[in-house]
């Protein structure tokens, strides 16, 4: 049976007439919705700061365990493949049993888990334990979605989801700070202790606060094949977009994944037009506002998330700093996501989300080609201002793309529309992150050998040569042990003036996604069935 879904059809100034399944006041702490959004923040926060926290940890754990790149590598990605293929399935899950119990399954998971990996004496058991935290923390994250707009009226969802943004952004990007902070002066295991109390906390606030709100149409079944297709096409998307760096986007390897995540996918859609009750109803995707936001989501975490990749290697290989200094050098755009994700709640509740969509993705546009004209002498102040304007570009983005996807959603798919808005994020991060590294590894093998020509430095064997480019490409210079200090100067001279090469192009093709996220942002409005809810739709 091919599934229906009925959008109320009010403009994007318009009030929905009011239903059942709307919010009503609430007094004392139960269902309270700024408590709500207090509690969902707690546990948000976690699995926002283990995105990046961890990365400063890594060279420590490889010390400690004895474990070589490549194992290293893989207490990233084992965390991002099980978050990526899980979030939709995650947010059906709270769609059918209610996203308070998915809420608090997925805090207390994550906290567990975490404190198993601060136990794990070997690098297996911090990996596996990894796969667990992407896999609780995949419940966490569209759960808290679906527990805001169930709890808050639509003139304050913005609001709301401003705040939720700002906790999100303020977390990724204090991630380093604190991981500095707690690897220098405690020891890796901090890292991951410190997610304990955290999820305690959550869990306490939770069980006090939180209360179910379940759509009249909310879904009694599960789609079995189709989680196993979807899952299925995401793994191998995300695993040829984590393994291309290495097997190279040439090789028949990746091509291999990346042909049968699209016969997955379309597997997936065949399947999805005949089931009952669907995982995802491709009914959704008939509000071009919805697939406008999700498209949106993707753009701007290419840009941003790739971009931002390689500042982390100029900042502490080109310019020498520390984690906890590079850190710090990143507190503007820290502090104009959390100045500017209410203010774009507040400008969006105004004015619809579509000229605040497309100033935000105009300035990270602006943003990241001025990150392309930075030099290995840029001082701080012109790299404040970049990363300043980087911050103010993304707030309204992250803001107005989830309360569009979230908002053009019946109710009873908040979860899986949760799950829609943070996979369009992890995906577009992974694609930024292996496009635009493909980019910057072009760039190095074409300007290295020139470069080191025209320095005067003795040839490299091919071997030597690649081992080279690899270093610069993060920024690293490839000085022997014993070398002498006018040749390695110069080879530094060299690896840091080709890294700059290869960050600007980036930067610059970062930007022209940014730009064409700012036509794609007006094709988006303010969310019809925030008002509507469970009786807008049906399946």
């Amino acid at each position: 049976m091919t599934s229906q879904t009925t959008i109320d059809k009010t403009g994007p100034g318009d009030k929905a007439p009011a239903t059942p399944s709307d919010p009503t006041p609430v007094k004392g702490l139960r269902g309270h919705p700024w408590l709500t959004l207090i509690t969902v923040a707690v546990g948000v926060m976690m699995v926002a700061l283990d995105g990046t926290i961890v990365a400063i940890a890594n060279p420590a754990i490889a010390t400690d365990l004895k474990a070589n790149l490549a194992e290293v590598q893989w207490i990233t990605n084992a965390y991002f493949l099980a978050l990526a293929v899980s979030l939709i399935t995650a947010g059906k899950l709270g769609d059918r049993f209610g996203h308070r119990q998915t809420f608090l399954i997925g805090v207390v998971g994550f906290a567990a888990a975490s404190g198993a990996i601060g136990l794990s004496d070997s690098i297996a058991a911090v990996i596996v334990f990894r796969v667990f935290q992407g896999l609780f923390g995949a419940l966490l994250m569209p759960a808290a979605l679906g527990l805001l707009r169930a709890t808050f009226p639509a003139e304050k969802l913005n609001m709301a989801i401003g705040i939720w943004g700002m906790v999100i952004g303020a977390s990724t990007a204090g991630g380093p700070i604190l991981g500095g902070v707690l690897v220098e002066h405690v020891n890796w295991q901090s890292v991951f202790f410190i997610n304990v109390p955290v999820g305690i906390l959550a869990v306490v606030l939770g069980l006090l606060i939180l209360t179910d709100h379940r759509a009249e149409n909310a879904p009694r079944s599960f789609d079995i094949l189709g989680i196993a297709l979807l899952s299925g096409a995401m793994f191998c998307l995300v695993w040829a977009l984590i393994k291309a760096p290495e097997w190279g986007w040439g090789d028949g390897q990746t091509w291999t994944f990346i042909v049968a995540s699209v016969v997955g996918f379309a597997l997936f859609a065949f399947w999805e037009k005949r089931v009952r009750e669907p995982l995802i109803p491709l009914a959704l995707f008939r509000s071009i506002p919805l697939s406008a936001g999700v498209v949106l989501m993707v753009l701007m975490a290419i840009a941003f998330m790739g971009g931002l990749f390689f500042v982390t290697f100029y900042l502490q290989n080109v310019h020498g700093m520390s984690p906890i200094d590079a850190g710090l050098h990143l507190l503007p755009l820290t502090g104009m996501m959390i100045v500017g994700s209410p203010l774009a709640g507040a400008m969006i509740t105004k004015f619809g989300p579509r000229l605040p969509l497309a100033l935000g993705m105009a300035c990270t546009a602006l943003a990241m080609y001025g990150m392309s004209t930075l030099e290995t002498d840029t001082g701080s102040g012109v790299m404040s201002l970049w990363f300043a304007l980087l911050g103010l570009g993304l707030a309204p983005v992250m803001v107005g793309a989830t309360e569009v996807i979230v908002g053009n959603a019946p109710m009873e798919l908040s979860g899986v529309a949760g799950g829609l808005q943070q996979a369009a994020m992890q995906i577009g991060g992974s694609l930024g992150t292996a496009v635009l590294g493909a980019v910057m590894a072009s760039k190095v093998d074409s300007d290295l050998p020139g470069n080191w020509a025209e320095a005067g430095l003795p040839p490299l064997t091919p071997e030597q040569e690649a081992q080279a480019a690899e270093a610069v490409q993060q920024g690293a210079a490839p000085v022997a042990p014993g070398t002498p200090d006018a040749i390695a100067g110069k080879i530094t001279d060299v690896a840091h003036d080709t890294f700059i090469s290869g960050m600007s192009l980036a930067s610059l093709v970062a930007a022209g996604v940014a730009a064409v996220a700012v036509l794609v942002a007006f094709l988006t409005k303010r969310g019809e069935n925030a008002e509507a809810g469970a009786g807008a739709a049906h399946i």
